[in-house]
């Protein structure tokens, strides 16, 4: 998942560069959420690894 986040990042860096902002802004923002999925979901691995641990 923090691959495709990214991903989607290098493509609105690129959109950004030859100005195709509402590309750019999409896929930034599709960068974002993807990101913030990859960490809740990391936290909660962490979480029930922890908890199996001990």
């Amino acid at each position: 998942m923090l691959r495709l986040a990214l991903l989607c990042l290098v493509v609105a860096v690129v959109a950004a560069l030859f100005g195709f902002g509402g590309i750019a802004g999409a896929a930034a923002s599709i960068a974002q959420l993807l990101f913030f999925v990859f960490l809740v979901l990391f936290v909660i691995a962490l979480l029930f690894g922890a908890k199996i641990i001990t």
